[in-house]
């Protein structure tokens, strides 16, 4: 067996400027035997695109005949999925998604064929759990392991050998089995929309976005979501405002916003009860985000690459707001 190396080298990965660092790194990886991909769905996009064009070849394959898995993280990879398959067209590629952060090594995607992450036990990390009615309290009830229940959002606790003591990571998940413990991922504690009772995280969202995506052949590159108030008239609604920057826009964006509006009612009783005959929600508004315009955002945050991200849901209109003034 050949010698197996990582890379970037050290002092690529630790460039600041994040157009140099893709550059630098494009061009350093361009002719390396690549087998395994490690990142955030999102930044590994337009590696994988910079290095196409720099070796004028349609598409990775081309370039990395061996390249066989991709380990994500960070962000949920539905709404990227179609979006790799064509970046990566080759019928043995694997993806596995990894859930891991600064304070610790948390859980795995250890069967290829399910989205259910197996919660790692043995890592050094003491978990509890604080249920969703309990997010805000100022004294949480918070639960063991043993006294999870299936298919309920909790936001996760953590103590860790190396000294952290029961620290909010920031994170929801909710259960789908029991023995052994898997999990999925469904958002953040501070992302969500429930502005009017509708209480749609963002699992919600990425799996409505898939839907829309697969039912009208387009891809999406990012989005963000905020409430529409009521104002003073007698007639005014609540609803949902949809910021997407496509990477190829629907044939009928009318229909997208219909496709999306549906899978979340059938993903959530809460939203649909409130879209009832459009009494209390009005369907959701789609604002197309040019190319490009969320890189923008994110880079005068100074926040362009590596881990950030942007927020999929808010339940102000301050993020949006402020990304709408930059059109």
């Amino acid at each position: 067996m050949g010698r197996v190396s990582a890379h970037p080298p050290l002092e690529l990965a630790l460039l600041d400027e994040w157009e140099e660092k893709i550059a630098r790194i494009a061009r350093h990886v361009q002719h390396v035997n690549v087998t395994t991909l490690a990142g955030v769905p999102t930044w590994m996009m337009l590696l994988l695109r910079r290095v196409t064009a720099l070796a004028g070849a349609d598409n990775i394959t081309e370039v990395w005949p061996n390249l066989r898995l991709f380990l994500h993280g960070a962000v949920a990879f539905g709404p990227y999925r179609a979006l790799f398959k064509e970046l990566i067209p080759h019928e043995r590629m694997r993806y596995l998604e990894i859930y891991n952060a600064s304070e610790g090594y948390i859980a795995v995607q250890d069967e290829p064929d399910s989205e259910d992450l197996l919660l790692l036990l043995d890592h050094g990390i003491y978990y509890e759990f604080i249920p969703a009615d309990q997010f805000e309290a100022e004294n949480p009830r918070t639960l063991r392991l043993e006294e999870v229940e299936l298919g309920r959002s909790y936001a996760l606790v953590i103590s860790t050998n190396a000294g952290l003591w029961r620290y909010k990571i920031g994170d929801t998940v909710r259960f789908t089995c029991l023995a052994p413990y898997r999990i999925r991922i469904t958002g953040r504690t501070k992302h969500f929309l429930n502005a009017f009772g509708e209480e749609v995280v963002i699992e919600n969202a990425d799996t409505a976005i898939a839907a829309a995506c697969k039912a009208t052949g387009t891809t999406v590159r990012d989005y963000t979501a905020a409430p529409i108030y009521f104002d003073a008239s007698a007639t005014s609604r609540g609803g949902h405002q949809w910021l997407i920057e496509f990477t190829n826009l629907p044939p009928s964006p009318d229909q997208f916003v219909a496709i999306l509006d549906q899978a979340l009612r059938q993903l959530n009783s809460d939203y649909d009860a409130k879209r009832h005959r459009d009494l209390a929600l009005a369907p959701p508004q789609l604002t197309v985000a040019p190319a490009g315009t969320f890189e923008r955002w994110l880079a005068s945050k100074g926040k362009l690459g590596g881990q950030h991200k942007v927020p999929r849901l808010s339940n102000s209109r301050e993020l949006l707001d402020e990304i709408l003034k930059t059109l």
